[in-house]
């Protein structure tokens, strides 16, 4: 009897330090469970802050700025990215402060997006005022060349308006009788010179006073006949003329007639007389002589 319940006890004994080992074995590994979970979480963490540090970086990457000054500050911070990224990676720092310091450098960036933006509106808005600027210049150098080219036009126009205007051009052919009076003729075998009456119109910008008109007569075979009874005739430029005749011009409507003497008998055809005035011709017209 004595040595059965010792049996008994032992049993119970056992039963117990059984259950005891089985309690400690069960709650540690409950423990070993929550560590685990906790190791995992933590290196989901580490590995979302690394993916996350290396999007900031790209980001940093893609601020463009030529502020020399930004740019350097940027860079700094953007190194300041690579340090943390090497902390998360050696796993011996705090995920919690790494991931401060990073919210850190993101603000500064987002910073950094404000005022590149800021600048680049700015950029804009100078452009925009130099391409009117530019566009306002270009007007007012259009306006002062058209300004130009209609003084051009005008002086042009007042210097040919200078030039005398003629009517009613009319050459004869002469002969002179015995009695010495003058008779218009049509036979080149008659003709002893040519008279050409014309009008001068009213010309109030062109220079008054002594004005020298010049007369070109040329033959049926297009040669300048010189004058016959005088030293030879030159225009201005030397060019050489028929005749001419010193007028006194006063600016109003005038009559006048130039007589040229040829130097050799005419022969019958189409004779062309030119009234000149300085190097401008001012009236043409045609002599027929049979």
């Amino acid at each position: 009897m004595e040595q059965r319940s010792t049996y008994l006890l032992i049993i119970a004994v056992l039963a117990g330090t059984a259950g005891y080992l089985g309690f400690k074995v069960s709650q540690q590994g409950t423990t070993i469970d929550v560590q685990t979970e906790e190791i995992n979480a933590g290196e989901l963490e580490r590995q979302s802050l690394d993916l996350d540090l290396q999007k900031l970086r790209f980001s940093y990457d893609t601020l463009q700025t030529e502020n020399s000054l930004m740019m350097a500050e940027m860079a700094a911070q953007r190194s300041e990215i690579e340090g943390l990224i090497s902390k998360v990676r050696d796993r011996n720092y705090s995920v919690s402060k790494l991931k401060k310091e990073a919210e850190t450098l993101r603000r500064i960036m987002q910073g950094y997006v404000v005022t590149i933006d800021s600048l680049n509106q700015l950029n804009i808005a100078l452009q925009e005022e130099r391409d009117a600027m530019a566009n306002q210049v270009a007007v007012v150098t259009e306006r002062n060349d058209a300004l130009e080219r209609k003084q051009d036009d005008m002086e042009e126009i007042i210097e040919a308006g200078r030039v005398l205007q003629a009517m009613d051009l009319n050459p004869v052919a002469i002969r002179v009788a015995t009695t010495g009076s003058q008779r218009e003729t049509t036979r080149a075998k008659r003709a002893e010179m040519i008279k050409t009456c014309f009008t001068l119109l009213e010309n109030r910008i062109a220079e008054k006073g002594e004005r020298t008109l010049f007369l070109e007569v040329v033959d049926p075979n297009g040669r300048l006949l010189p004058p016959g009874d005088r030293d030879p005739v030159a225009m201005p430029g030397g060019v050489p003329a028929s005749a001419a005749r010193m007028l006194d011009y006063t600016g109003e409507r005038m009559e006048a007639c130039i007589f040229f003497t040829a130097a050799a008998p005419f022969e019958p055809g189409v004779y062309t007389v030119h009234l000149v005035d300085g190097a401008e011709r001012i009236a043409t017209t045609d002599l027929i002589l049979r």
